[in-house]
């Protein structure tokens, strides 16, 4: 069973936010609002944030800029996960990632199941990884983002979660750059 275990440290993660909406802009982006409050009451330092039209090659370029300046451990993006011909983000995010986290997509449909019922099969919630940076694409409600953060990457994105935790391998996770 996961827990928090008191005796180790919190270890704070450089977190970036990209919204992505065609319609929003800074003063009504209610979505990057929620996870910009949950990462700072939580511990966590506001690295960057963005808004983004959805159109791919802008996003994918934000998300390798962010990944490749050393400067941001997790990339967390809102909007554009769903259906409709606009929505380009999980595209975006999969022509950077060099690991795709399978898992992460499965368990925030658990979840959502758990809130909306079979209207989670509407989200493509994904996760992966690229140049040691976290990179999580949500859709764009606020209900949404707060289930993935509450239910997943809170807890994941604290080393003193046990069993274990994305914050303990982060320092592997580009590895395979440094061998020769």
């Amino acid at each position: 069973m996961s827990r928090i275990d008191d005796t180790r440290d919190f270890i704070p993660a450089r977190i970036a936010i990209l919204t992505v909406s065609d319609t929003r802009g800074p003063e009504d982006d209610r979505s990057g609002d929620t996870l910009v409050a949950r990462i700072e009451e939580a511990g966590h330092t506001l690295a960057a944030r963005a808004i983004l039209m959805d159109e791919r090659d802008a996003i994918a370029g934000k998300l390798r800029e962010w990944c490749d300046g050393g400067e941001v451990d997790v990339v967390i993006s809102t909007g554009g996960t769903g259906l409709t011909g606009r929505d380009v983000t999980v595209e975006a995010h999969r022509d950077v990632y060099e690991k795709e986290i399978d898992a992460f997509g499965i368990v925030f449909t658990h979840v959502s199941m758990q809130k909306i019922g079979t209207s989670a099969v509407q989200s493509r919630a994904t996760g992966g990884v690229r140049n040691g940076t976290y990179l999580f694409a949500l859709p764009g409600s606020t209900g949404a983002c707060k289930d993935a953060w509450d239910e997943i990457l809170k807890w994941q994105l604290d080393y003193r979660h046990r069993p274990c935790n994305f914050i303990e391998i982060l320092p592997r996770l580009d590895e395979h750059h440094r061998r020769k």
